[in-house]
């Protein structure tokens, strides 16, 4: 790291630094960054869990986990959950599914998942 960058990091806001530890770390997985996302194909999107609630949908409960690859965000919605044992704050995720636009969301409705080290 030279002197130019670590000025730019002195300089950067958190969110900045945040995004691309994030886009350094899905960079080589192999996986569809979340900002060239196809919407209704089936694709793997991996990312790190950002924010999670249980909001019911249509009086059935559902999980909502925002997931981050550093260039954007996807909503994963897990109909008729509570709880999803594993998913926390900070654990990264792949995502197996079909997203869509809510909105001005990307959702993916109960997806497979499996959880990355």
């Amino acid at each position: 790291m030279g002197i130019r960058d670590y000025g730019k990091r002195l300089n950067a806001d958190t969110q900045e630094i945040d995004s691309q530890r994030l886009c350094d770390r899905f960079k080589d997985s192999g996986f569809t960054a979340l900002e060239d996302l196809q919407l209704r194909t089936r694709t793997k999107i991996a990312g790190e869990v950002k924010r999670m609630r249980t909001k019911p949908r249509s009086g059935i409960p559902a999980v909502e986990v925002v997931i981050s690859d550093g260039t954007g965000e996807a909503v994963i919605i897990f109909s008729g959950r509570r709880n999803i044992p594993g998913i926390d704050l900070g654990r990264c995720i792949m995502i197996d599914g079909v997203p869509h636009r809510d909105a001005d969301r990307t959702v993916v409705l109960n997806p497979a998942y499996t959880f990355l080290a």
